[in-house]
């Protein structure tokens, strides 16, 4: 074998001196030239085509700047729009399988609402219940948590709007990977199983030119659509953006009135044909939202994942986005949680907290970066915010620091022509702070406020729901894969310890997983 190498290698560079020397047509890049071993080696074929074609890892995330803490007398208003995505969190969990993820791939209001939450269930006009609950930060024993939840109602299956889907597949060359267009149609076909008589699917694909694969179709011709989701072959770069015009045209067209029109993005966001940059897509899509058309975006694969791009479209374009890492979070995505899902039922949920600086010295909000508003923003309707899905949970969670503490926080210059000073209401009450929350119904574009004022209650940790302790035990996670500098004394085992003491019904095993992924972390974070 060596022989060969040498007498192989000897002859290129022979032929290369000719046709430098004799002004001969034929070049070659001296640089490709393989160099002689030093010393006797053994070469497979499998080692040369490795050597020959490196697989290189191009994810992109897009940096995040974890939320500091305020001072509450400084800044005592916190604004910011509702988040449903959860992609984050099966980011991580495919990531944990050989390595621990990268830290900006840790959006931890994302890994908090990929679980559910006991809340209780709305009983009065609006489509969603709000709790909250004030406890001790079990990171920090002198700081408090602040828990918010909300709860939409669920469908009347009865009475379910009709569905008009149009799949938006990226079929372009790096979709050919097992996890990635092969698990997509498997996933595809979960979704198809939940649909009804009056839903509609379109499929439009593009690589290198957008095309449309099926026009509108009844969900009914599950063999007509089947037929056409097995067709699709990955080749080719990837036409995204004219694809996503493609696609809304189709939903357009067949538009459901009062109906449930979704466009459904699949890819592993690698756009690099026409309009491709975050900026010109993000343009794109929040032209597009304007014919209430929504969008779900579903992340695939690994090696060119492209997050970052696929966050900043959804949140321009009334969406939603998961990650699909295997045919089991397919089955949680499209299967048991679809309508939760692709269902909307409130619009542009934007909530503001005032804190009252009497009883809090500073806060902080956990996560949420990307989805932080300007305070003008809420009461601004013109403003884009998220959505709320049927039967879905959305969780937030702000840490306080009460006041009293001795603990220094960072203050801004004192103004020169102005004073802050507290209110006889700030000092004599017992209010901790007063949550404010704006929708607007599907039907409307004018936003309804409604208020609620939590108390300056502290409870201890152990006597918190498990509502509260299970979502901490995830928020410590996440400051953990964050390497935050706001991670106090939390450990992987005490993560572990709270998840499995408030694990609650957990009939379908995500709450005893996270368990599980905890333990991997522990293992891999050394």
């Amino acid at each position: 074998m060596k022989t060969k190498i040498l007498f192989v290698t000897l002859f290129f560079q022979l032929l290369l001196w000719s046709c430098h020397n004799t002004g001969g047509n034929f070049t070659l890049q001296e640089e490709s030239l393989a160099p002689i071993p030093e010393s006797p080696r053994m070469y497979d074929e499998e080692q040369e085509m490795s050597e020959a074609e490196p697989q290189h890892n191009t994810e992109e995330y897009d940096i995040i700047r974890e939320n500091e803490f305020l001072d509450a007398k400084q800044n005592p208003l916190s604004t910011f729009s509702i988040d449903v995505d959860n992609a984050s969190y099966s980011n991580i969990r495919r990531y944990l399988d050989y390595e621990m993820p990268p830290v900006d791939a840790v959006r931890i209001e994302e890994m908090v609402n990929y679980f559910s939450y006991d809340y209780p269930a709305p009983n009065g006009k609006h489509p969603f219940s709000l709790t909250t609950e004030v406890a001790a930060a079990p990171w920090n024993k002198e700081h408090m948590l602040v828990h918010i939840g909300m709860q939409g109602k669920k469908l009347d299956l009865d009475n379910l709007k009709a569905s008009n889907f149009v799949f938006l597949i990226d079929c372009s060359g790096s979709m050919g990977d097992s996890n990635k267009l092969p698990l997509l149609k498997k996933s595809l076909r979960i979704l198809l199983e939940q649909l009804g008589d009056q839903d509609r699917i379109a499929v439009v694909a593009y690589a290198g030119a957008a095309g449309l694969v099926l026009p509108s179709t009844p969900a009914t011709e599950k063999r007509k659509i089947l037929a056409a989701l097995d067709k699709l072959d990955a080749g080719g770069s990837t036409a995204g953006g004219e694809g996503i015009q493609l696609a809304y045209e189709v939903a357009k067209e067949n538009l459901i009135v009062d109906g449930n029109n979704r466009v459904i993005l699949a890819t592993d966001g690698d756009f690099n044909v026409g309009v491709s940059s975050s900026s010109d897509l993000v343009r794109l899509i929040e032209e597009k939202r304007k014919d209430n058309i929504y969008l779900t975006i579903c992340g695939l694969g690994m090696g060119n994942y492209k997050d970052g791009r696929m966050e900043q479209i959804s949140n321009a374009g009334n969406g939603n986005y998961f990650y699909i890492d295997d045919i089991r979070e397919a089955e949680k995505v499209f299967g048991r949680e679809m309508r939760a899902n692709m269902f909307t039922i409130a619009k542009d949920v934007k909530l503001q907290v005032e804190f009252n600086p009497a009883a809090v010295k500073a806060y902080r909000l956990i996560g949420y970066e990307n989805r932080r508003l300007a305070n003008e923003d809420f009461d601004d309707d013109l403003k884009d915010a998220g959505e709320l899905g049927a039967g879905h949970t959305v969780t937030a969670l702000y840490e306080i620091i009460p006041q009293g503490s001795a603990e220094e926080v960072r203050l801004s210059a004192d103004l020169k022509y102005q004073q802050t000073s507290l209110s006889d209401q700030a000092l004599n009450s017992q209010e901790l702070l007063t949550l404010k929350l704006r929708y607007k119904p599907l039907d409307a574009e004018k936003s309804i406020l409604l208020e609620e004022v939590i108390a300056n209650q502290r409870a201890q940790f152990d006597a918190s729901s498990d509502n509260f302790q299970f979502s901490a035990a995830v928020a410590g996670f996440g400051l953990l894969l964050r390497e935050s500098r706001f991670k106090g004394d939390i450990t992987y085992e005490r993560v572990a310890a709270i998840a499995r003491q408030s694990i609650g019904a957990d009939p379908n095993g995500d709450r005893a997983e996270f368990v599980q992924l905890v333990r991997k972390a522990s293992l891999l974070d050394d």
